[in-house]
């Protein structure tokens, strides 16, 4: 056993000493493998990275919500306008409708004591649509909304314009024109990206004080929906659609946006994108196999006399095999671990400092998946280019060897 080893250490070391005498040809043997397989694990990686920017994005919209606008590409788009009313009137209709509410917003010039800031001015229930955290105070509650209260959440972007100073604002006054709002909570910021994303305006009023303040009957062009079973927000989705096109005699068509929904767009396109990659890198990986096999032949013909004196001396054909099959092992594996370095490294550094920065999401690095990614390729070919020309290096016959010039 000790003796088969050191004689496996020994073809080891003389593979290592044939591919370092020729290091550029070497190289260029396995460059195709490295750009194959970093490919497809930096790719893997932005998969990762893109999923949680995606999360990161849409991390104030909870799973239980939905959106419901006409589509913009209708003929007559103002016919497909939504009453309020009717938007009420889906909460009596369809069971799984937790709250149903207008979507949209009305910029006005607002006040605190002496600071000024125009902000969107937007409605909210007391049912949760968004998973923002608050830092101060609480959220709308079921009689704020019953009772028409003047109260109102300032998102952080209000509060930070409103209120610079810091400070708890809980009890304040707020001004919107003549009207006066007394400040109920503070929303902390949504994400920690640059590119912060919230579904709503700056500050929230219920949204009966919104229709009675500001829409006044007026019709509206989106409306937003929190169901209380998430499982049967595509079938919510559909009646939701059904019920508006029956208000418009079925002249007027809509489209819903959920996070679900769109994330699992956004995986999709993605996924094709990873196919074409991943079959980019199929081409590179049998462009690399044949120059593995291409070189390994080239070897076998220069050491052909070589390969004669270690049979005539009692090498037997398992072990000429052995030879040149861990040669294009560990050319294998050198392409496939530079290539694991290269696609992390690549994918890392354009998650951490692109998606990141934009999304405040860490997605974890998919390192067994990568790692199996490199090992797979590495023994696909040496197994598929490897084999040949070290089985034709142990069939030659010794005597036709010995004679080769």
């Amino acid at each position: 056993m000790i003796g088969t080893l050191r004689q496996y250490a020994q073809f080891f070391s003389e593979a290592l000493g044939v591919l370092l005498g020729n290091r550029t040809r070497s190289l260029l043997t396995i460059l195709g493998l490295i750009i194959g397989v970093a490919a497809v694990i930096s790719i893997q990686i932005l998969g990762k990275g893109m999923a949680g920017a995606v999360g990161g994005v849409l991390g104030t919209l909870n799973d239980q919500s939905f959106y419901v606008f006409p589509n913009t590409r209708q003929a007559d788009f103002a016919k497909a306008a939504i009453k309020y009313r009717d938007i009420e009137r889906t909460k009596e209709l369809f069971p799984n409708i937790l709250a149903a509410l207008p979507a949209g917003s009305v910029n006005r010039l607002m006040s605190t004591g002496h600071h000024h800031a125009r902000l969107a001015l937007s409605s909210d229930s007391d049912v949760s649509f968004a998973t923002v955290p608050l830092v101060y105070g609480t959220s709308l509650t079921h009689d704020d909304v019953a009772t028409s209260a003047h109260v109102c959440v300032l998102t952080d972007n209000a509060y930070k314009r409103l209120f610079p100073e810091g400070g708890d604002p809980v009890g304040e006054s707020l001004r919107v024109a003549e009207r006066r709002f007394v400040i109920v909570g503070v929303q902390g910021p949504p994400t920690q990206g640059i590119v912060p994303v919230t579904f709503g305006g700056d500050v929230s009023i219920p949204y009966t004080t919104y229709e009675a303040e500001y829409l006044r009957s007026r019709p509206l062009f989106a409306a937003r929906f929190v169901v209380r079973d998430a499982t049967q927000i595509s079938a919510t989705e559909k009646d939701v659609i059904a019920y508006f096109k029956s208000t418009k005699q079925g002249r007027a068509e809509y489209q819903t946006f959920d996070r679900k929904t769109f994330s699992a767009s956004v995986d999709g396109i993605f996924a094709a994108l990873t196919l074409v990659v991943a079959l980019i890198g199929a081409v590179s990986l049998v462009v690399a196999g044949i120059g593995i096999m291409n070189i390994m032949l080239v070897s076998v013909t220069e050491r052909t006399r070589e390969i004669g004196v270690r049979k005539a001396i009692g090498a037997t054909s398992f072990q000429v095999l052995a030879q040149f099959f861990i040669e294009a092992l560990l050319l294998s594996l050198v392409g496939c671990g530079v290539g694991l370095a290269i696609g992390v490294l690549v994918g890392g550094l354009v998650d951490r400092f692109a998606l990141v920065r934009i999304s405040g999401v860490v997605p974890p690095l998919p390192w067994l998946q990568s790692i199996g990614i490199a090992v797979g390729f590495a023994t696909l070919v040496t197994l598929v280019f490897g084999t040949y020309p070290a089985y034709r290096a142990a069939r030659l016959d010794p005597i036709e060897a010995l004679r080769y010039e």
